[in-house]
């Protein structure tokens, strides 16, 4: 192909690469115009990942807005400038005479290294974000989520909250208070902002997945297997998510309502449901935090005053040993065998 035969595809292809290049900027600079992205729940029209409101979710923002998203848009457009170049170059007409060789060595071991190392890289800041998932800081609260057919059940080990079931609100209430129709619950998760909160996830029946979209948070319940998440909401706010695993015939109406409020509203629910802020043994607590069990435990080991202010403990002297030391009379037992008879 000489020169002449050469600029026209040159100009072609920059003509192409311009009204790409138009293109591009329109839909960027289209893109706020469409929707106002929602917090909390999905945007109609929405093109983007939810906004975060997690540290997590603002990790997997960045990992696939700064790192997935360019390598994934460049070997697209470099596949297809290939392909519309491959179309011009060798079509019949601009090649009549067709090459003989069949493969290049260098082509054919760039096409297998660079794929790899674009892999490798990406395999960095995964794997970067799926250790910060199991990386949990110590937790504040602990709630355990139980898939059912098809509802959630959640209970708060440390405050003594025992199970309660949660369904999704009615249509007519829904459109009444002003909320998503098959996203809103009757009775949501509540969690204090800016607390760390464990999730503990299991189920009752068949494979559930606990899914909360503006947290970062998508994680399995097995029957027989508690699998365990996190998240640290950072804004006070309703957030809703739904079950993301096909788990049977009512599987769209399993929605998942989270509301963060303040640690004083919080209070007040875990009192408004029969449970405390204070455990004050370990054993009251349990699943809990390191800190709650430490002082659970501090408190039950203290010794208590009496009223003259001398502890329990030290009052206690050894001649109570043998009060608690007699055994039943001998005169007992004769009476009772015949009862157990």
């Amino acid at each position: 192909m000489g020169l002449g035969t050469r600029a026209p595809v040159a100009k072609m292809l920059g003509k192409m690469g311009g009204v790409l290049a138009s293109a591009s900027l329109a839909v960027f600079f289209a893109t706020p115009t469409w929707a106002q992205d929602l917090m909390g729940q999905p945007t109609p029209g929405g093109i983007a990942l939810q906004p975060a409101a997690s540290p997590l979710k603002h990790e997997a923002h960045i990992f696939h807005d700064a790192i997935l998203l360019p390598i994934i848009t460049a070997i697209c457009v470099l596949v297809l400038g290939l392909l519309i170049w491959i179309v011009i170059r060798y079509n019949a007409k601009s090649n009549p005479v067709p090459a003989k060789w069949s493969h290049n060595t260098l082509i054919e071991i760039i096409w297998t290294v660079v794929p790899v190392m674009i892999l490798v890289g990406i395999s960095l800041f995964s794997f970067r974000l799926l250790f910060a998932y199991h990386d949990m800081p110590t937790p504040d609260l602990t709630v355990k989520a139980t898939g059912n057919q098809w509802n959630w059940a959640y209970e708060y080990p440390d405050q003594g909250v025992a199970e309660y079931i949660s369904n999704m609100l009615p249509e007519d209430e829904a459109r009444a208070q002003n909320v998503p129709f098959r996203l809103a619950a009757d009775e949501p998760i509540v969690v204090p902002v800016g607390k760390t909160v464990r999730v503990l996830v299991t189920a009752s029946d068949v494979i559930h997945a606990f899914a909360l979209p503006a947290f970062g948070l998508k994680i399995d319940a097995v029957p027989g297997r508690v699998n365990e998440t996190w998240f640290r909401a950072e804004r006070t706010g309703v957030f809703y998510g739904q079950c993301s695993e096909l788990c049977g015939v009512d599987h769209a109406f399993m929605p998942i309502q989270i509301n963060v409020v303040t640690e004083a509203e919080f209070a007040a629910w875990i009192e408004s449901k029969g449970g405390s802020m204070t455990p004050a043994t370990a054993e009251a607590a349990p699943g809990g935090t390191a800190a709650q069990v430490a002082v659970g435990t501090t408190d039950a080991a203290a010794p208590a005053a009496d009223p003259a202010g001398i502890p329990t403990a030290q009052t206690a002297t050894t001649p109570t040993a043998p009060a608690a030391a007699p055994t039943a009379p001998a005169a007992t037992a004769p009476a009772a065998a015949p009862a157990a008879q």
